[in-house]
């Protein structure tokens, strides 16, 4: 299985709510820096946070690479979300190649979870952040990093 995590480019500090919180000029590009490396991967489902900020970027994403399908989103991608439940999640969906589009901590701690198995080392993921994992299963300590790459 091949997995890519990817934190949402960088948003407004500011809005009714965090969930309201808008791509700003700056965060598309950081978006489209790392969408371009995921060109040619064989990707079967971008799946994104119910957010503003990670419906963009996965938009953004999804427009850039020509993906064929709609970009899935699901109520286990916010920020606070916790990790072992979305392991599980990533498990029941079945598939061997997915990008996942979320937030930090999340995205930093589920990271870390999935190479070291543990939460005590997050990956530093700043915004726009790549991370590719592989590994059989999504589980944790399980997963390898190939990569872990920020546009900045």
């Amino acid at each position: 299985m091949k997995l890519w995590v990817l934190r949402h480019g960088e948003a407004e500090p500011r809005a009714n709510t965090d969930a309201e919180r808008r791509l700003t000029g700056h965060g598309r590009e950081q978006v489209l820096h790392s969408a371009a490396r995921l060109l040619g991967q064989p990707l079967q489902a971008i799946i994104a946070s119910p957010y503003v900020r990670a419906q963009q970027t996965a938009a953004l994403v999804h427009d850039t690479l020509g993906f064929a399908e709609p970009v899935r989103t699901v109520p286990w991608l916010t920020p606070d979300s916790e990790v072992r439940l979305v392991i599980g999640e990533i498990e029941r969906l079945g598939l061997e190649h997915v990008l996942l589009v979320s937030h930090q901590p999340l995205v930093g701690s589920l990271v870390g979870m999935l190479e070291h198995g543990h939460q005590q080392q997050p990956a530093p993921m700043s915004t726009a952040s790549l991370a590719e994992l592989e590994g059989d299963w999504p589980l944790a300590g399980l997963m390898t990093v190939r990569a872990l790459n920020s546009p900045e």
